[in-house]
């Protein structure tokens, strides 16, 4: 017994010494939530969860602090300011992507999203270069999304102004104008390759700072022999991957049949160019099949969620959307014929679709990035190493940029001349060397989706329904709870 109590003292003694150690070498990290063995701090983030838990420790502990995960430091930069000194001022120390055991497996440092370094670079230039030429901030995008969305105002007509839920069409429309970008073609909502793709894509969206996600990364050794929401996630990755490889095997036997039409086509011509050009050369078809996948996931669930989000609010805040009809239907009449660039017509319809974005993101927090280098922001250090996330939405709501920033308000984004304005913390797509590669699809999208519908129908609450509920699903995307809605035809609307 003497023995025994020995050794058990012992062990305690040392686990107490292990844990001193642990706290004292968290020194030098900006402050935060009490580190415990094994779980790190993540034990605040289980209890009562929310949108607003970031924001509510910023409010405690400051506008930089310290999350553990397990032994990982997270720090979060809270508030437009600090976000701003960060990833904009200093965005060559944040340009780096950590890999965390869950994106590890799906991301294998391939692609644009999940890749650092060389690899990165290369495959981000040509991203950017190949959506260029394949019509991103010219027209020649447009036509495919503006039959996206004549698809989507013929699917809600075919209701006559029964509820429905708007989310799946929303999710169809959107999902195949990135299949025009990447793969040059659209699918039919009854082919049963792209629905079992379609339903793949938004499973692994939907995985992403979940309990079941945080308990892989802290756990990985042991979750890859137990079942659970990750195993369904990885076969969802699987799904999307062998989806992408069948499109890219497709596209390499009829490549020689006509120009480049789409994203794969431009790529496949980029590696045979390649090939012998450049050694270091990172084009190949393992980086393709990531890049698709991370064009769709990336382009797919964002846009979707803020389409929902829009015709939710236009339904609760019916002012709103009468004064958007008004000025749709005062600019364009009639007329069929209107683009992206129009959007200078129609200011205050335009800051709708801004305040949107603002008052409903649709991310938890921005994509995590990883400090390249020992940096002090605002007199604070963060190490080498650390993760760092930007908690967008505190950008968004913070008080010292927007006037009522937990209201939907428009007149954000208006001057007192009713002219539309921008407002340098409206950060929905991120910023520095990581901005979103799609924004400017996405502002494309949001802009012609949202006039079709609105020009064609009034949206309402079903019968006996005062107001859609307003609060998020929280997990990385953060959508509204499922609802219905009642698409009614406007006595002008085309």
């Amino acid at each position: 017994m003497w023995i025994s109590g020995t050794l058990m003292a012992g062990l305690l003694s040392i686990m107490l010494l292990l844990f001193l150690k642990q706290l004292w070498l968290h020194k030098k990290y900006p402050p935060g939530l009490l580190w415990l063995p094994l779980i790190g701090s993540t034990w605040r983030l289980l209890i009562n969860f929310s949108q607003d838990s970031f924001m509510e420790l910023a409010e405690q502990y400051g506008n930089i602090y310290t999350i553990w995960a397990g032994n990982l430091p997270v720090v979060v930069l809270s508030g437009f300011e600090t976000v701003k000194e960060a990833i904009i001022k200093h965005s060559e120390y944040f340009d780096e992507r950590p890999m965390n055991p869950f994106f590890e497996v799906i991301g294998k440092r391939k692609g644009i999203i999940l890749s650092n370094g060389h690899n990165w670079k290369q495959q981000r230039k040509f991203g950017m270069s190949t959506m260029r030429k394949l019509g991103l901030g010219k027209k020649g995008m447009e036509p495919q999304i503006e039959e996206e969305a004549h698809q989507l105002v013929q699917t809600f007509a075919d209701m006559k102004g029964q509820s429905l839920d708007p989310s799946l069409p929303m999710t169809n429309s959107v999902t195949n104008v990135i299949c025009a970008l990447t793969l040059g073609q659209r699918f039919s909502s009854g082919d049963e390759e792209y629905l079992k793709f379609r339903d793949a894509l938004l499973l692994l969206a939907q995985f992403p700072a979940t309990i079941s996600h945080i308990l892989y990364d802290l756990f990985p050794w042991l979750m890859k022999h137990l079942p659970g929401p990750h195993k369904q996630a990885l076969a969802a990755y699987d799904c999307v991957i062998s989806f992408a490889m069948k499109e890219v095997q497709k596209h390499k036997e009829h490549q020689a049949l006509h120009e480049p039409q789409d994203f794969i086509d431009y790529y496949l011509i980029q590696i045979e160019k390649q090939k012998k050009k450049d050694p270091s050369s990172t084009y190949d078809e393992e980086n393709l099949v990531q890049c698709i996948l991370e064009l769709f996931s990336a382009g797919t669930e964002t846009t979707a969620t803020t389409l929902n989000w829009g015709l939710l609010l236009m339904a609760n805040y019916p002012d709103i959307q009468e004064k958007v009809q008004k000025e749709i239907d005062d600019v364009f009449g009639s007329s069929q014929l209107f683009s992206y660039q129009d959007r200078k017509k129609v200011p205050y319809t335009n800051a709708v679709i801004h305040e949107i974005q603002r008052f409903k993101y649709i991310l938890l927090f921005g994509l995590p990035r990883q400090c390249s280098k020992d940096v002090k922001i605002f007199g604070v250090l963060i190490p080498k190493g650390s993760i760092v996330i930007s908690d967008i939405r505190s950008v968004l709501l913070d008080h010292t940029k927007w006037e009522t920033p937990r209201e939907f308000n428009p007149n954000h984004f208006l001057d007192k001349e009713g002219n539309f304005v921008e407002n340098e913390a409206f950060l929905p797509f991120g910023a520095g060397g990581r901005v979103c590669l799609g924004e400017q699809l996405a502002r494309t999208e949001l802009f012609i989706f949202l006039t079709k519908l609105l020009r064609t129908f009034n949206f309402q609450p079903p019968e006996g329904i005062k107001k859609i509920r307003e609060e998020p699903v929280v997990r990385m995307f953060t959508p509204p709870y499922p609802y219905k809605i009642c698409a009614v035809p406007r006595n002008n609307g085309s």
